[in-house]
C-alpha cells in the first residue's frame, strides 16, 4: 500500500473509513478532497492538501451548521473541502468526525466553546519551575485533558532555573498520579529524548500552558527551527508575553505534528466528561468511606474526605479546589441549558430575563 500523501501531517489508516462516508455523499455534487487546518486566522484558515498549502473560508452551510453546533473548524482538523482557483483558495464543505477535541469556555460570560484543538493524541501541559508554577492551575489543565480524551503529559520547564526540582516534581505527582511528568530545560538540553518518546509518525501532540511557560522554545527546541519568536519573562512575577497568537501546527523531524496554542493565564472549564473524577480520583474513592452518602465534605461528621485532611493525607487547598471545579461546573451546566432554551426559541419573556444577568448576579452564583 503507498503512503498518504498527507501522512506527514497526520493521516493514518483509521481516517479512511471516516473520510470514505463524507466523499460517497458529495460523489455526485462535485469533487472534494481531504486537507487538514493548520492554522486558524480567524475568518480563514490555512490548510494542507495533497496540492499543497492553501487559504479556505467555510461554505454557507458549514457556517450554518457550526453555529448550530457551537463548533467551527480548528487547527487538527480534518476536514472536505473544494478547490477554487486552481488550488490557491479552497471552500470548507465538512468537518471529519474528531477522534478528540481540546475546548474551553471562551473568556467573558457569553455561553460559548473556544477551540483549542482537534485531534490530538497527547497533551504537554507546560509550567515552568518558576513563579508560573501552580498545582491548581495544573488541576484544571488535567481536567481539561481529561474530558477532551487526550493523554496529558505534565512538562515542567525552564529547570535550569529551579534549585529544588524533585520537591516540585513530588509536588506534582501528588495532583497528577500516574500522570507522566518531564523536566526539561531547553537551554540545557534536558529532557528532549523523554519528550520525543511521545512523537514519531501519524501522532499529533498538543501544547497548552500559560504565558511565559516556555511552550514557543520548546516548539523550537523538537523542531530545530526558529519557528516561534520567544519573549524574555519578568523577573518579579515569571510572567511573559503572549508569544503566540493564534494555533498553529508544525510538522516534526521526528514524525507526528505538533501544535502550539496562545498562553492562557485563565483556563475555564467548558464541560464535564468525568474529568474531574479522574482529576481528582483521590477525594472520589475517600467519599466512599464517607459516613453519609450525600456527604459534602465540608463539616459534616463521618467524613473521610476532612478526616484525610485532619491526618495529613490530604490538603485543604486540593479540597477546595475540588469544590470549586464543582461549582464552576454545575455553572456552566445552567448556562449552557439557558441558552439551549433562548436559542431554541422555546423561552418567553420570564426566562429571556433571566438569561440577561448582570457579571454581578453571574459572579455571586458561581461563588456559593
Amino acid at each position: 500500500m503507498e503512503n498518504h500523501p498527507l501522512e506527514a501531517f497526520g493521516w493514518t489508516a483509521e481516517w479512511q473509513p471516516k473520510w470514505q462516508n463524507i466523499a460517497e455523499q458529495y460523489s455526485v455534487k462535485g469533487l472534494i478532497e481531504p486537507a487538514r487546518i493548520v492554522a486558524d486566522h480567524g475568518q480563514k484558515y490555512e490548510i494542507r492538501s495533497e496540492r499543497g498549502t492553501s487559504w479556505a473560508t467555510l461554505s454557507g452551510k458549514a457556517r450554518l451548521k457550526a453555529s448550530e453546533l457551537r463548533s467551527y473548524p480548528g487547527v487538527g482538523d480534518w476536514v472536505a473541502v473544494k478547490m477554487m482557483n486552481e488550488g490557491d483558495d479552497a471552500i470548507i464543505h465538512e468537518i471529519v468526525d474528531r477522534k478528540s477535541l481540546i475546548a474551553r469556555q471562551a473568556a467573558g460570560f457569553e455561553t460559548k466553546e473556544q477551540i483549542i484543538a482537534a485531534n490530538v493524541d497527547t497533551l504537554f501541559i507546560v509550567c515552568a519551575l518558576n513563579h508560573d508554577f501552580n498545582v491548581r492551575r495544573l488541576e484544571r489543565y488535567l481536567i481539561m485533558a481529561w474530558n477532551s480524551g487526550v493523554n496529558p503529559v505534565i512538562v515542567l520547564s525552564k529547570s535550569d532555573l529551579c534549585d529544588d526540582i524533585p520537591s516540585y516534581i513530588a509536588e506534582t505527582e501528588i495532583i497528577a498520579p500516574g500522570v507522566p511528568i518531564i523536566s526539561v530545560s531547553a537551554h540545557l538540553g534536558i529532557g528532549r529524548e523523554q519528550l520525543e518518546t511521545y512523537v514519531y509518525p501519524g501522532t499529533t501532540i498538543a501544547l497548552a500552558g500559560s504565558s511565559g511557560s516556555g511552550k514557543s522554545t520548546i516548539i523550537n527546541w523538537l523542531t530545530g527551527a526558529e519557528l516561534q519568536l520567544t519573549q524574555e519573562v519578568r523577573e518579579d512575577d515569571s510572567r511573559g508575553r503572549h508569544t503566540t497568537t493564534h494555533r498553529e501546527l508544525f510538522l516534526l523531524p521526528q514524525g507526528g505534528v505538533l501544535i502550539d496554542t496562545p498562553g492562557m493565564r485563565e483556563l475555564s472549564i467548558w464541560d464535564d466528561d468525568g474529568g474531574l473524577e479522574r482529576t481528582f480520583e483521590d477525594i472520589e474513592r475517600l467519599k466512599e468511606q464517607c459516613q453519609f452518602s450525600d456527604c459534602q465534605h465540608k463539616h459534616e461528621k463521618g467524613c473521610a474526605v476532612l478526616q484525610a485532611i485532619d491526618e495529613g493525607l490530604l490538603d485543604r487547598k486540593r479540597l477546595e479546589n475540588y469544590h470549586k471545579m464543582q461549582r464552576e461546573i454545575r455553572f456552566q451546566m445552567r448556562k449552557e441549558r439557558i441558552a439551549a432554551k433562548r436559542n431554541a426559541g422555546r423561552s418567553g419573556t420570564s426566562s429571556s430575563k433571566s438569561g440577561k444577568r448582570s457579571r454581578q448576579e453571574w459572579r455571586k452564583e458561581i461563588e456559593e
